[in-house]
């Protein structure tokens, strides 16, 4: 679902960046099913049963079962899939670090094992990292609309790529996405009114008792933010040391807005369109001014740079060019026939925004873009590549574990006219990666599932340690604005701030972030207030694509 909440995903597959963007890595099979103990007057505590993890060395899963609501916790339960790396000092191992990855509906199964790297090396050496597959998602008890990935991919086989242009390509992007939302009704009646970010934030706190952990130390990037806070309201006597990054603005994820008479979604309550029109404004002036050889894009300066941007677009919405693009790692094949319509290059250039330097078979970063934008433009100006646009190849995974969780758990406009309003609105104030974000969300216009035992606020209970949150001053998901908003919302939480670029601290390395970050779990030091600190590298810094 919302690629702009989610990490940093990407799979080209026939070169299509879904909507809800993938990351291509091979599943670990969880090898085990937990037995149970007794917590008196409350649900049972899992038994993980850890054991390797086919295929990735050094990790090991288990399964947790829990109760599928918890207004019944001795009834129905449902599987979580977790996986663990143990720390690498065990002499000097301190407890459990609970990572989630965004999303919503990330996998902390096959994230956990490419994201690992990234976490400082203080922090891995004192702590078991552990995450889990949340409830509804992946290999845990999850939500399932179609039989197969090949029949979900034949249904969406119309969907127009990015976001729809025009009357007929909207209609058909409604149409598919109502009946999406009813066939996922029907095949998941039962499951769809309890995958809230509460109820996993109910699932959080049985893992930590599985552990044995007296209090949670949690790291949660993008929507898992708002999960980490989810938690720290509910549970705030439970809080450890918690890290967020990338942070959503709590207030607009579970608040109706409007904008002069119409009704806001998700992504637009939360900025979303705002960072990523800002960080987009960024790549072009900061690729203006740096040389070819590091900017393929670049036309000299800022200003000349975005102008051909603008023209770019405008090529394309007269003519898609089809053309190769080149693979990167193991998340973009090399692909001999991508169509970038105006539509999906927006949407592909969005993507690119979320992490600014290469990050090997995670994230291709900002001169691959830029590289893809200039070979557009020789094609685009020459009238290269093939005449006839062809759609990049549909969604190839599932969509609806997403949707399932913010349909349910942030309100959104009924009225499919609604998204035409406020994406016309929005693109008037941004330009066009409005119209990108403003659609992401109109699949919940026809979702009719919710869960009575969501949490909605308010976010400022007392917790029993401080939290510290991080964002980033140009970040395309998730604008500092949030965190900032999430920082006055909590009770006691201080903001440390990355001058850098990109979708969260921990895919844009910072070393003086990661210093701070591993005080805090290891010691508890909170940084000086106001801090600020810069990212290890430039964006452009390198000329390799």
């Amino acid at each position: 679902m919302n690629g702009h909440f989610r990490r940093p995903r990407w799979l080209l597959a026939g070169a299509a960046v879904t909507v809800a963007g993938l990351l291509a890595t091979v599943l670990p099979a969880v090898a085990a099913t937990g037995a149970q103990t007794q917590a008196p007057g409350g649900p049972a505590v899992p038994v993980l049963d850890w054991q390797p993890c086919p295929g990735q060395p050094g990790f090991y899963c288990a399964t947790a079962q829990v109760p599928l609501d918890y207004g019944q916790p001795h009834g129905q339960m449902i599987d979580l899939a977790v996986i663990k790396h143990p720390a690498t000092d065990p002499a000097r191992r301190i407890g459990s670090l609970f990572y989630n990855p965004g999303g919503p509906a990330d996998a902390g199964t096959t994230d956990l094992p490419v994201e690992y790297p990234l976490f400082p090396a203080a922090v891995r050496q004192r702590f078991d990292i552990i995450s889990w597959d949340p409830r509804g998602v992946g290999s845990s008890t999850a939500v399932q609309c179609f039989p197969t990935q090949a029949a979900e991919a034949d249904f969406f086989a119309d969907l127009p790529a990015g976001f729809p242009v025009g009357p007929a390509q909207q209609a058909t992007w409604i149409s598919l996405f109502t009946q999406f939302a009813q066939r996922c009704e029907q095949a998941n009646a039962t499951l769809l009114a309890h995958v809230s970010t509460a109820e996993t934030a109910r699932d959080l706190d049985l893992l930590r008792q599985a552990v044995g952990d007296p209090v949670l130390n949690y790291l949660g990037v993008s929507y898992g933010t708002y999960l980490g806070a989810t938690y720290a309201n509910l549970f705030p006597g439970n809080v450890g040391a918690m890290v967020l990054d990338g942070n959503v603005d709590p207030i607009g994820w579970t608040t109706p807005r409007q904008a002069e008479g119409i009704p806001l979604s998700t992504s637009l309550r939360i900025r979303t369109e705002l960072g990523a029109a800002a960080t987009m404004g960024q790549f072009l002036s900061l690729c203006g001014q740096a040389p070819a050889a590091d900017c393929a894009f670049s036309a000299g300066t800022a200003a000349a740079t975005e102008a051909k941007y603008a023209q770019l677009l405008n090529y394309l919405r007269a003519r898609p060019v089809t053309t190769s693009i080149p693979a990167f790692g193991k998340t973009i094949p090399a692909a001999p026939a991508t169509t970038f319509t105006y539509a999906f290059t927006v949407s592909f250039i969005t993507q690119i925004l979320q992490v600014v330097q290469q990050v090997p078979n995670l994230a291709p970063g900002w001169a691959y873009g830029a590289f893809v934008l200039q070979k557009l433009w020789n094609l685009a100006r020459t009238g290269g590549g093939e005449a006839h646009p062809v759609q990049p190849a549909p969604p190839t995974v599932a969509l609806e574990q997403a949707y399932a969780i913010v349909c349910a758990d942030s309100p959104n406009p009924k009225d499919p006219a609604d998204y035409r309003a406020e994406a016309d609105l929005a693109s008037a104030r941004v330009g066009p990666v409005a119209q990108y974000i403003a659609w992401l969300d109109e699949p919940c216009s026809g979702w009719q599932a919710t869960d009575a035992d969501g949490y909605y606020g308010p976010w400022n209970h007392p917790t029993a340690h401080p939290l510290l949150l991080v964002g980033n001053t140009y970040d395309p998901n998730t604008p500092y604005q949030d965190s900032l908003i999430m920082a006055s919302e909590l009770a006691d939480a201080r903001l440390l701030t990355l001058n850098g670029y990109g979708h969260t601290a921990l895919n844009n390395p910072s070393s003086c972030i990661q210093n701070y970050e591993a005080s805090y779990f290891i010691n508890g030091t909170l940084p000086p207030p106001g801090t600020t600190c810069q990212p290890d590298q430039q964006p452009f810094a390198t000329s390799s694509p």
